[in-house]
């Protein structure tokens, strides 16, 4: 091992916004006890995978990973791996016969017992841990973007057949109000840039995470609280966007749509995944609600919040899933015309109660339906892109490139969700500044993203 590694941990992570959440409360543990964090790991004593187990894709892409650190300390660049997070929470039994390389796995929330293992490794005399006082600390940053992510809660009580979250994560854990609140001051007041190691301009934008938003409050409070805790982060001044994501359907708490309409930093956009629109489909999925319900909540959203953006997320080749059930799906995208869609493939997963029904519907096919949506989605997204043009919109400015010589700047409009929506190129004769906003005239757009130039 190089002796300019030593001491230096890479974070890996793979996965969803909660495991950044979590690797970046990892990093900022490690660093304010003086641990020099690198965002390459061939360039680090220690690695420490930040793994995935949703479904069959996401667990290869982990393994891959995983895989990808042992070669590195087969070759002495590396010293030391570490695999934490939902796939080591899950299989960690099976992984350690098969991975016997790997020098210690963790589960989901084993942030104590990683700087244990890390800190002696890496500094001569570590400061000492309080787990409580750290979890409140400030989070080491892995990216440069205006926004921040902000996990509202931990795990999920629904029973959904499908899903293995509760298995990895446990069940619904809501973070208090106060806290949530300590911590969003924190990401607006200033975020760490990991190339650099210096101070730059906190969040323009807090984006709210969890399994379940919607149930945010229940176990603390005794009954749903994520309109107050919205109405309680828009106080802070340095923040002047708030995105809501993963709205559970069923049970949905009416008074959010009050605080989605009434308060201006609360960008009226929703994420509302409802995985399927047959009600025979849905009560196998145990989700809770019938078609003929969630058509009337989003109705119902419509109303309360005009001009809202609606996302889902939808699931083929469930196994009640026939070519009757997914034409109900299909005219149920024709008829509710989100916004924002994305479609995932069923994956059969070990310890679910939808397990025992098998996996029927063969990949292919799975893939066709999966395809038949997404061209449907498209036309729908492109007319509603193309709606816009000539009108004006707020974009927050992510980022700058040069393309053919020329500079564009791309950002986001209310509209928009990072990493998972389109987003916005904009043409300005005037130099921009990444983390502002910028009132633009849209000029065109496709099925997935927006052209618009930036007015004086």
């Amino acid at each position: 091992m190089e002796a300019k590694n030593r001491g230096r941990v890479a974070v890996i992570t793979l996965g969803c916004e909660k495991n950044t959440v979590d690797s970046e409360v990892i990093g900022g543990m490690l660093s304010r006890r003086g641990v020099r964090l690198s965002a390459d790991a061939s360039r680090a004593e220690t690695v420490i995978v930040n793994t995935c187990g949703f479904i069959d894709h996401a667990k290869k892409e982990s393994i891959g990973a995983i895989l990808e650190a042992l070669e590195l300390k087969r070759q002495g660049v590396v010293r030391n791996v570490y695999v934490a997070g939902c796939l080591s929470e899950r299989y960690r039994a099976e992984l350690e016969t098969e991975l016997p390389e790997v020098d210690r796995f963790f589960g989901t929330q084993d942030f104590e017992q990683i700087l244990n293992a890390v800190l002696p490794a890496a500094l001569d005399r570590p400061l000492p841990f309080d787990l409580k006082l750290d979890l409140l600390g400030e989070r080491q940053s892995s990216t440069r973007h205006p926004y921040a992510y902000l996990k509202i809660s931990e795990g999920c009580d629904h029973p959904c057949s499908f899903c293995a979250i509760p298995i990895m994560r446990g069940g619904h854990r809501s973070r208090s109000i106060e806290a949530l609140e300590f911590e969003a001051m924190m990401l607006s007041s200033s975020t760490m840039d990991t190339s650099k190691q210096d101070r730059s301009s906190g969040a323009k934008e807090l984006i709210l995470i969890a399994q379940d938003s919607t149930n945010y409050g229940l176990d603390l409070y005794g009954e749903r609280s994520i309109a107050k805790l919205l109405t309680r982060l828009a106080r802070i001044s340095s923040i002047e966007w708030i995105r809501l994501m993963y709205a559970y359907p069923a049970k949905f708490p009416l008074d959010l749509l009050d605080v989605m309409a009434g308060e201006e930093k609360v960008v009226p956009y929703l994420d509302i995944p409802v995985q399927h629109a047959s009600t025979d489909v849905l009560k196998s999925m145990r989700r809770g609600i019938t078609r003929r319900a969630t058509e009337e909540l989003i109705s119902k959203i419509r109303e309360r919040v005009p001009g809202i953006a609606l996302r889902t997320t939808l699931i083929t080749g469930y196994p009640a899933e026939g070519e009757r059930e997914f034409e109900e799906l299909e005219a149920f995208v024709r008829d509710m015309q989100f916004d924002r869609l994305g479609v995932f493939t069923y994956s059969q997963e070990e310890g679910t109660s939808a397990h025992p029904l098998g996996d029927p519907v063969p990949p292919e096919v799975k893939l066709e339906r999966q395809a038949r949506l997404y061209d449907i989605q498209s036309e729908i997204s492109l007319a509603k892109n193309l709606a816009k043009v000539g009108g004006m919109e707020k974009i927050l400015i992510e980022r700058e490139e040069i393309e053919d010589e020329e500079k564009y700047y791309y950002g986001r409009t209310y509209a928009h969700a990072p990493e998972v929506d389109g987003e916005v190129r904009v043409h300005s004769d005037r130099e921009l500044v990444i983390g502002e906003f910028v009132q633009a005239r849209i000029t065109g757009g496709d099925e997935y993203d927006l052209e618009a130039i930036a007015i004086r």
